[in-house]
Formats: structure tokens, C-alpha cells, sequence
């Protein structure tokens, strides 16, 4: 019987939305992004920074932009989970308006759930360079949830995918120490936001890790790819988290339970996804558990058109690409084959 072969893609789309307050029109972005998808070939792809639209008529709150963009592609008719409102409308069927995180599959989706500070209590801190001061800290909440679905593979196994997106390193607002949406007061009060969010990305990472032990925990040797943007390169604090090697544990009997990133199969002037300010960095991962890095085989980075993030600073007029390459992970597992 021949193996399964299955393509599993992560794709930070860029605030993808319908245009508009500055915005490149969504048929100028479509006509780039649509063949990105297409070259994925993916059978489960994981975005983020997907934008949520209101219809006409005041319906709830959805993926329009999203469905423009499959819109005539496999993906069309793929299984969808994605995160949901936070306001007024949590609970409900809105999604958010700005950062859904989505998952589609061709296979179908036995749960999904999201995971915000469920796991992890956001950690209180009262900010030192605050103007006015503040009386009393505050819980440093996390912007963005985890994404857990859990897709049932043709061969009857199920595949744990943890879709995530780490805040980002830029610094935190300060009150009263910011000139500009860019434009800092004073170093201090900078220093102070950039510490900020790296302890909300630290915290991020570890709910993230904490809920892939829960997995294993409930279901030893399970498949599990953490997948997406970490905002963070190899080896930093947010990766080492998730991957929880042996060489940080110190016991080689926790060693099942560490992840892989698996660009490591790759030459290291091959791994990049963002171009910053001319450097080239590797903030998109793909990190699977040990069971699942025995059906591993090829990993690819479609980096080849990236731009520096940085040009619509530099006076870019209508940027239309990602400012994050795509990325797909083959594997094959015992079984018929999936298409």
C-alpha cells in the first residue's frame, strides 16, 4: 500500500484584508498571494494575520477576505477553524477584526479550541518609567490566542497542530513616553516597552509549551507541529521554550517530549523568511514532536521574492506581497494515498 503524502504549510499573510484607510487594494493582493498559495500545494495550511470584514447588511463578522482569496483553489473546499471576537461578540460566530489566526484542511477536523491565557496567568507588572506613574501593576495580556486543531489523518491517526503567532519585537506602549506612533520620548521609556513585550512573547511561547505537554500528557507518542510565527529566530528564549531540548532539561528521559524546528534540515544560508533592514532572519518555524519528525522528508522555503519588511516605512507605494515567506513540510505515513 502506498504511503500518504502530506503537506503541511504555515503562511503569514500580512494583514490580509479587503483594502481601504491606506491599504493596497484586495485584487492587487490576490493577484500575488493567490499563486503563493497555489505553489504551497499544501493539504493543511496554517495562516496568520488573516483580517475579518463585515458584509452588508450587518451580518456577523467573517473571513471575506480570506474566501476572495481561495476563491477558485483546493483550498475552497477544505475543513476551516480559525480564532474568534474577543468583544462584545466572544463566543459567538465573529471572528476578530485584525490577527484571525485560521487552519485549513483537506482532511477533517476532529476539534479545535483556543488557548489565551488559559494555561498561563499573564504576568502583573507595574511599569517604572510611566507618566503619569502607575499606582498598581497590570497583567501583561497576551494580543492573540493559540490555535489547537486537531485533524484526522486518512490513516486514523490525529495530527495535534498548535497554530500561533508571538507578539511581535516591537516595544510596548509606555504611557506618556511616546512622541509618535515611532517615536520614542526617551530611551527608558523604550527599554522599558521592549521588555514588555518580550515578556509577553516568553509568556506566549509558554502556554504554547505547556499545551503541547498537555497533549502528551492525555496521548503519549501523539503527532504534533507547532506551526507558525514565533517572531523569533532559532535558539532564542521563545524557541528554546517550545523545544524544550535535552541540552536545557538536562535529562535525557524528557527527550520525547522535546520539539524540532525543522529548517534545521536545511543549509543555514537557506533559512530565512524575513528580510530586516537588510539582515536575513528566520521568524517562521515549524517545530514537531519526535513521533512526527520520523515521517518527516522535505521541508521548503519560498523566500525567493521577499522584500525588506521595512519598505513601506521607506516610502513603498501599495505593497501588495507578505513581508513573510511560506513555508511547507512534507511527510509520508503509512496508507493509501491522500489525493
Amino acid at each position: 500500500m502506498a504511503d500518504t503524502i502530506l503537506r503541511l504549510a504555515t503562511f503569514n499573510l500580512e494583514n490580509l484584508d479587503e483594502g481601504g484607510r491606506g491599504a493596497s487594494p484586495l485584487d492587487a493582493r490576490l493577484a500575488v498571494l493567490r499563486p503563493q498559495l497555489e505553489r504551497l500545494d499544501a493539504d493543511i495550511l496554517c495562516l496568520q494575520e488573516v483580517h475579518g470584514q463585515k458584509p452588508a447588511g450587518g451580518a456577523s463578522r467573517g473571513l471575506l477576505a480570506l474566501e476572495r482569496l481561495v476563491e477558485g483553489t483546493p483550498y475552497a473546499a477544505f475543513h476551516r477553524a480559525s480564532t474568534s471576537s474577543t468583544g462584545r461578540h466572544a463566543g459567538g460566530a465573529w471572528v476578530a477584526d485584525i490577527h484571525n489566526l485560521v487552519v485549513l484542511s483537506r482532511f477533517p477536523v476532529a476539534c479545535s479550541e483556543e488557548v489565551r491565557e488559559r494555561l498561563v496567568e499573564p504576568p502583573s507588572y507595574r511599569l517604572a518609567t510611566a507618566d503619569p506613574p502607575e499606582e498598581a501593576a497590570q497583567p501583561c495580556s497576551f494580543e492573540r490566542p493559540l490555535l489547537h486543531v486537531a485533524v484526522r489523518l486518512p490513516c486514523g491517526r490525529l495530527l495535534h497542530l498548535v497554530n500561533l503567532h508571538l507578539r511581535a519585537p516591537l516595544a510596548s506602549v509606555v504611557p506618556g513616553q511616546k512622541e509618535s506612533a515611532f517615536c520614542w520620548r526617551s530611551v527608558p521609556g523604550w527599554a522599558e516597552g521592549f521588555f514588555v513585550s518580550t515578556v509577553k512573547r516568553a509568556a506566549q511561547a509558554l502556554e504554547a509549551r505547556l499545551l503541547v505537554d498537555t497533549i502528551l500528557d492525555a496521548e503519549p507518542g501523539a503527532l504534533i507541529a507547532v506551526v507558525g510565527d514565533c517572531n523569533a529566530e532559532d535558539r532564542t528564549m521563545p524557541l528554546r521554550l517550545l523545544a524544550a531540548e535535552t541540552a536545557d532539561t538536562g535529562n535525557g528521559a524528557l527527550a520525547a517530549r522535546s520539539l524540532v524546528p525543522l529548517e534545521r534540515s536545511l543549509p543555514a544560508d537557506r533559512c530565512w523568511t524575513v528580510i530586516h533592514h537588510g539582515r536575513r532572519v528566520m521568524l517562521d518555524h515549524i517545530l514537531v514532536s519526535r513521533t512526527l519528525l520520523g515521517a518527516f522528508r522535505t521541508l521548503e522555503i519560498h523566500n525567493e521574492t521577499l522584500g525588506d519588511e521595512l519598505e513601506p516605512a521607506q516610502g513603498l507605494a501599495s505593497p501588495t506581497e507578505s513581508y513573510h515567506a511560506p513555508m511547507v513540510a512534507s511527510f509520508a505515513f503509512a496508507g493509501s494515498k491522500s489525493r
